[in-house]
């Protein structure tokens, strides 16, 4: 009997990109080809050629609508948001009646700042698309609505239709939820809430008791006494990780940072943990890891390899171009140029950063506990956090990633500033000042004026840090004290503190 056929694994992106180049050997001007060239090398972290290879590519899309649409997305996921602006918008000037031309363009312009253009957009979208659920969600994100002007009637009566999918019905409940909320009417905006996060935690395969393990797991596998076992990488690389949890203020010390004329902001990069992964399975000849084997691997690993790895990775990613609030040429790339890493999760390997890059900056960002939670609960994520759906798991995550940051303060109590984001908003000159100091720069006044930083952001944050720093967002959780007690009340019994 012959042996069942086994199916094929997928191919890598490098294997996919050999594919692409040799179909493009044989016609070189073939602009859907250099479009699939780009998106490989965007899967390759070589996101300066994915520019390049969209710039050829737009040479010879004119006047298919289609081909600039794809063009904007490559550029967009190459991290050149004004160059996709122009993109879509060549699109959208080709096929102005498109929905999804128009709901592309209105996504880049709310990264670049853009609000009442991108809700003209989306406004144009819905009336093309009335069962867009994603851009009634988007368009109430961009501005704090009012009596005066929002969308409840318009929300209310769609939701009311019904939706044939899960996913739509999830966007409507967040949207009611943000402008019930803005509108001051908390019982209506908590629940459209919990029935969005409901439907959401529905859709998940996720057990946090994984998570909570892994913090066991990581603690095990690098307790204090590994913190004096530096090597790494050279003195003049030293990149700015900012971590903690989503929504705490991440995005907003990444923005002062990057107002200054000396960090270029990279955004939120997965390279770390996916230096891990690969070094650990080169140490193993690639051999499938459970997670706790490959915690457990990472500590012995060639850190100085570890963090060279991670900064050549970095440095593909952001290549040349903009990049922040300046520009940066291949030249700077190349000699090692400050950047900032806000990727939140970074939390996880404070302890293999020390040692991979003993000079890097690790600045941990806080928020009150309760102000912390709801926030992450009453956001959507386009991905990950799965922790943030149901309370009691978000309460339990957030547990763990406490006990987790004790142990790396402990350990390496000279290399995280830890950064509190309601001090930041009580005394915001004293604090960016502490900051820079941490992090080895001198005073810049742009520091201060961040809403003024026209960089793109494409985080949640998006909208909010166009404006200064402002304090209504501080105490938003204590209109929901009765919705969000049991939260509360597990957090304490985990020896979390809670003021009243």
């Amino acid at each position: 009997m012959p042996e069942p056929q086994r199916a094929r694994p997928p191919p890598s992106a490098a294997d996919a990109l050999a594919q692409v180049e040799r179909a493009l050997s044989l016609d070189p001007g073939n602009a859907r080809l250099l479009i699939n060239r780009g998106q490989c090398l965007v899967a390759l972290g070589r996101l300066q050629d994915a520019r390049q290879a969209a710039a050829t590519a737009q040479r010879r899309a004119e006047g298919d609508a289609v081909l600039l649409d794809a063009i904007g997305t490559l550029y967009r996921h190459a991290d050149d948001q004004q160059r996709a602006l122009a993109a879509y918008s060549q699109a959208v000037e080709l096929a102005p009646d498109n929905a999804h031309f128009l709901f592309n363009r209105a996504t880049v312009r709310r990264f670049l700042g853009q609000l009442s253009e991108a809700e003209a957009d989306y406004d144009r979208v819905i009336a093309l698309n009335p069962t867009d659920y994603e851009a009634y969600r988007n368009r109430s994100e961009l501005r704090t609505q009012s009596a005066e002007r929002n969308h409840v009637a318009e929300l209310e009566h769609v939701a009311a239709r019904g939706q044939a999918d899960w996913q739509g019905q999830v966007q409507l409940r967040y949207a009611l939820a943000k402008e019930y909320e803005d509108l001051g009417e908390y019982q209506k905006s908590f629940q459209h809430l919990q029935h969005g996060a409901r439907v959401r935690r529905q859709h998940l395969r996720y057990d946090v008791a994984i998570d909570l393990a892994t913090v066991d797991w990581i603690i095990e596998a690098f307790p204090a006494a590994t913190a004096a076992a530096a090597s790494g990488a050279a003195p003049s690389d030293a990149p700015i990780f900012i971590v903690g949890l989503p929504r705490s203020g991440s995005t907003l010390i990444d923005r002062i940072l990057g107002s200054h004329s000396r960090i270029r902001c990279a955004g939120e990069l997965r390279h770390f943990a996916l230096a891990i992964v690969d070094a650990v399975r080169r140490q193993d000849g690639a051999a499938p890891q459970s997670r706790r084997e490959l915690v457990a691997r990472s500590a012995s690993l060639d850190f100085a390899a570890l963090g060279r790895d991670y900064l050549d990775r970095a440095r593909r990613a952001m290549g040349a171009g903009e990049v922040g609030a300046g520009e940066v040429d291949a030249g700077e790339v190349a000699a090692g140029c400050r950047f900032t890493d806000k990727m939140p999760l970074n939390y996880l390997y404070c302890g293999l950063i020390a040692r991979a890059l003993p000079n890097a900056r690790i600045v941990h960002v806080t928020r009150h506990p309760m102000a912390a939670c709801y926030a992450i609960y009453k956001t959507l994520f386009a991905d990950g956090y799965p922790f943030s759906y149901d309370l009691a798991e978000l309460a339990q995550y957030y547990a763990g990633y406490r006990r987790l940051m004790a142990h790396w303060s402990a350990m390496l109590p000279q290399r995280i500033h830890h950064m509190s984001y309601e001090e930041l908003v009580a005394d915001q000159l004293g604090q960016t000042r502490q900051l820079l100091q941490f992090c080895g720069l001198e005073w810049q006044d742009a520091c201060a004026q961040f809403h003024l930083n026209p960089a793109p952001t494409t985080t949640a944050s998006a909208a909010q840090v166009r404006r200064p720093i402002y304090d209504t967002s501080l105490q938003q959780w204590r209109h929901y004290r009765q919705q969000l007690a049991p939260l509360a009340s597990q957090l304490r019994a985990a020896g979390i503190a809670i003021e009243t």
